[in-house]
């Protein structure tokens, strides 16, 4: 088996996933976020493309309903029993919420008061309908699984702090090959390259990488270039271990920075601090969206900032390693100690065609914050 916590741990998780279920007056919860899956059991797989639920009853029985590619796949990573890992046969015609509605009825639980994910990737419209016409009525559990998952052990903690290693790892790589004439492919492959010998795996999205007019950019594209003798290169990535996330962000200026370049590093670098010690267990998130905003539009930078500078890092799966919520305006969204949060803070002046970048992962501690990474802020020159 591949398994990455203890048996204690695995255990813990899903007695106080079972006391929320019973908190929540539920007789069960249809789990269909492959987060919700490989925290409270250890599943790890990208079959949630395809239907897939995991039940859990109030008595604390997990059952697993999926295909046949992954039934494998949970005998080998997760604690389910092999009776309780339950296939739908890929046939013509075939609807699988139909499958699911008789594993509730076997279970005891299909005319009970039921709560489902629908708030996931791992739940396309299309089967949601199948699910709701099968079932009928059923409750709104999103936020179930979230909330318990943003309470982090000791073991979750370590996993981040080494998805941040191996962020400055490819960092570090990136650092290596960035140069005038250097091509784009090579550098990410030399970043993923880096996470993957250190021990690391494919993070929940892609690496962003975008240079001249595509380092305005804050999303991933195809297509590659070679740097031009005085460019900027804008990378967003993350290290994943055990799928645990500890994502950084930075413009490397390629040639000789000009003036409004380093005073766009100078802002974001403000703006990075600010953020940090708005950083408080038991404070609202929008708090630190507001200090961000604050030092963005003091120093005239309203118009090419972004309305969220942040957000949260778990065991995430695609299509995008953000772990909600966000920090934006206004977010009631209380910190607690023991979360970890991606600080982004980005300008991208369409006016100048100059873009700035700066982020990494922080640690919330009972007194502030943790910087995860072990490269200091500084404006990168290649």
């Amino acid at each position: 088996m591949s398994l990455h916590f203890t048996q204690t741990e695995t255990a813990g998780r899903l007695a106080r996933a079972t006391e929320a279920v019973n908190e929540a007056g539920l007789d069960a919860l249809l789990m269909f976020a492959p987060e919700s899956h490989f925290w409270v059991c250890g599943y790890d797989t990208f079959g949630f493309a395809m239907f897939q639920c995991l039940v859990l009853t109030k008595d604390g029985e997990l059952h697993l309903l999926t295909r046949e590619p992954d039934l494998r796949q949970a005998q080998y990573t997760s604690t389910l029993p092999d009776d309780h890992i339950h296939i739908w046969k890929d046939i013509q015609g075939v609807n699988p919420a139909e499958n699911l509605a008789r594993l509730l009825a076997k279970l005891g639980v299909a005319d009970g008061r039921l709560g489902w994910e629908t708030r996931t990737a791992g739940l396309t419209a299309w089967n949601g309908n199948l699910v709701r016409a099968a079932l009928g009525d059923m409750v709104e559990s999103s936020d179930i699984m979230p909330e318990l998952r943003r309470h982090k052990s000791a073991a979750e903690i370590d996993m981040h702090r080494r998805a941040a290693s191996l962020s400055d790892d490819a960092l570090d790589a990136a650092l290596a090959s960035t140069r005038a004439g250097a091509f784009e492919g090579d550098i990410l492959a030399d970043m993923q390259g880096a996470i993957f010998k250190g021990g690391g795996d494919y993070a929940g999205n892609e690496f962003i990488i975008g240079s001249g007019e595509g380092g305005l950019l804050c999303r991933y594209y195809s297509g590659r270039r070679h740097l031009d003798a005085n460019d900027q290169l804008t990378l967003e990535w993350s290290g994943a271990y055990a799928r645990y996330h500890a994502a950084m962000m930075d413009t490397i200026v390629v040639g000789e920075p000009s003036d409004s370049q380093r005073r766009m590093f100078d802002v974001c670098n403000q703006a990075l601090e600010a953020c940090e010690g708005a950083i408080r267990a038991g404070d609202p998130m929008g708090n630190v969206f507001d200090a961000h905003a604050r030092v963005f539009d003091a120093n005239g930078f309203t118009g090419a900032r972004l309305n969220a500078c942040g957000y949260g890092m778990g065991a995430i799966y695609n299509p995008i390693w953000v772990d909600f919520p966000m920090f934006y305006e206004g977010n009631p969204q209380i910190m607690i100690e023991g979360q970890v949060f991606f600080l982004h803070m980005i300008l991208m002046d369409s006016d100048t065609g100059k873009a700035m970048t700066l982020g990494h992962s922080v640690l919330v501690t009972g007194n502030g914050i943790e910087r995860l990474s072990r490269h200091k802020p500084k404006l990168l020159l290649a």
